[in-house]
C-alpha cells in the first residue's frame, strides 16, 4: 500500500501543544501519552534498531514503533501475530458476523464511564448471544464466538458497537453431536434485539444502584434516582439496533474477514485527505446514504478531540473469546468440535498464510531478502551514527 501523505502523526506535531494547552482541564495523562506515542512513532526518539539483509549484507537503521494500540501506523504487525494464532482455531464451517449497537442516547454515559460501559456492551451481548442460542427455539446448542469493541463511527463521533464473529453453529448440550442453524440467518434478530435491550439496561440498573456510574457536567441530573430511572424508560421507546449478515464463508475467508476489525483504529491514515490552515479533511462513508464516499472537514483541534474519545482505559480488553472459544474451554471443546465435524486437522491455507506473513519483518529493499536484526539502538546511538559516529566520542 502506498504512503498517505497525511499522517495522524503529522496533525500532533503541527497542532498538538496547543490544542494541550487549550483542553488541559478533561485531558488524562493516558490521553497525553496516547498523543506522545504517536507523534514519536517510528522517529529516532523511540529508538531503533541496525537491520541486515541476509542475502546481499545491506545494512539499514529502522526506527521503534511506539506499539500502542490507538496507534494507526502500530496496528499490522500486531495483527499479523495475532491472526497467525487464529488460524490454528478455525473449523471447517461457515462464519457469521453479527453487531451489537448502544443508542445514541447511551454516548455521552459511555464517554464518562468507559470501562463501566464498554465491559456491560460486551456481557450483554455476549450473553444475549449464548442464551439465545441455547434455546431450542432457535439453536438449541453451545456456541463459541469472539468480540471486538468498537468506539467510533465513520465521522469520529462515539458509536460504541461490538463486532461478533460466530461459527455457524454449535456443540449439543451432551456434547454429543455438532448442531448446524436451522435459519439461514443464524439467529432471528429481532430476538436478539430485546434480549440484548433487556439485559443491557439491567446491568445500567445494577451499576447505578451500586454506585459504579459517573455523573459529571450535563449528565449531574442523572445522579437522582427518579431521574435516571425515567431516562431508562426512554431506551425502550426504539428497538435496538442488532446486525445480523448471512454466513459468509469458510475458514479460508475468516482471517481476512477478522483482519478488517481486530487491530483497527478510529481511523487510518490514508482516510487522511488534507492538513493545512488549520483544519483537517477526511474521507468517510455516509451509511445513511447508501455507503457514499463523502469528505469532512473540521478544525485540527476538533479532529483531535473525536480521536480521543476513542482512547480505551488502561489494560481493558477490547478483543475477547465467549463460549467454546473462551479461554477455560478452547483447548478441550475445540478438538472436539473438529472430531463432531468430521475435520480432525485445520485447512493448511489458513495458518500457512498467516504465519508466513509474520516470518520476517521487511524485505531488503535492494534485492529483495529478508532484513534481519543485528543490534538494539538507543536514540542516543541512533544519533551518533547519524553524524558518522560508532560511538560518543572521547573528551578527556
Amino acid at each position: 500500500m502506498n504512503q498517505p501523505p497525511f499522517e495522524v502523526a503529522d496533525i500532533i506535531r503541527a497542532h498538538g501543544k496547543q490544542f494541550i494547552k487549550k483542553n488541559r482541564s478533561w485531558l488524562t495523562w493516558l490521553h497525553l501519552r496516547v498523543l506522545f506515542a504517536i507523534e514519536h512513532c517510528r522517529t529516532a526518539a523511540l529508538g531503533g534498531h541496525l537491520d541486515q539483509c541476509s542475502q546481499c549484507g545491506h545494512q539499514a537503521i529502522s526506527f521503534n514503533s511506539c506499539r500502542s494500540r490507538h496507534c494507526p501506523k502500530c496496528q499490522t504487525n500486531a495483527r499479523e501475530k495475532w491472526l497467525a494464532k487464529r488460524g490454528t482455531e478455525l473449523l471447517p464451517v461457515k462464519y457469521v458476523h453479527v453487531v451489537f449497537t448502544i443508542p445514541h442516547e447511551l454516548s455521552w454515559l459511555a464517554l464518562q464511564n468507559k470501562k463501566v460501559v464498554y465491559d456491560l456492551l460486551f456481557r450483554a451481548s455476549s450473553r444475549t448471544l449464548l442464551e439465545i442460542a441455547a434455546d431450542p427455539k432457535h439453536l438449541g446448542a453451545e456456541i463459541g464466538f469472539l468480540s471486538v469493541l468498537h468506539t467510533w463511527g465513520q465521522n469520529l463521533q462515539a458509536h460504541p458497537h461490538v463486532h461478533c464473529v460466530i461459527p455457524s453453529g454449535g456443540l449439543s448440550t451432551d456434547h454429543q453431536r455438532w448442531i448446524h442453524p436451522r435459519y439461514p440467518f443464524f439467529l432471528p434478530v429481532k430476538v436478539l434485539s430485546r434480549v440484548f435491550r433487556g439485559k443491557f439496561v439491567a446491568g445500567l440498573r445494577r451499576a447505578f444502584r451500586y454506585g459504579k456510574l459517573r455523573f459529571p457536567g450535563i449528565l449531574k441530573p442523572l445522579t437522582e434516582e427518579k431521574a435516571f430511572h425515567a431516562f431508562l424508560r426512554l431506551l425502550y421507546r426504539n428497538d435496538w439496533v442488532v446486525y445480523a449478515k448471512r454466513p459468509f464463508g469458510g475458514p479460508q475467508h475468516v482471517l481476512q474477514y477478522l483482519a478488517r476489525y481486530t487491530h483497527r483504529v478510529a481511523i487510518s491514515n490514508h482516510r487522511i485527505v488534507n492538513v493545512a490552515d488549520g483544519k483537517v479533511t477526511f474521507r468517510w462513508k455516509d451509511y445513511a446514504h447508501g455507503s457514499k464516499q463523502r469528505l469532512m472537514t473540521v478544525t485540527a483541534d476538533e479532529f483531535l478531540r473525536r480521536f480521543l474519545l476513542h482512547v480505551l482505559p488502561r489494560r481493558f480488553v477490547r478483543i475477547r473469546f465467549c463460549g467454546f472459544l473462551a479461554n477455560r474451554s478452547r483447548r478441550a471443546l475445540l478438538p472436539l468440535c473438529r472430531q463432531l465435524l468430521a475435520a480432525d486437522r485445520l485447512l493448511p491455507s489458513a495458518t500457512q498464510t498467516a504465519s508466513a506473513t509474520s516470518s520476517c519483518a521487511w524485505l531488503c529493499p535492494h534485492c529483495g531478502g529478508g532484513m534481519a536484526l543485528i543490534e538494539k539502538l538507543t536514540a542516543q546511538q541512533i544519533r551518533w551514527k547519524s553524524v558518522g559516529l560508532e560511538s560518543l566520542p572521547d573528551t578527556s
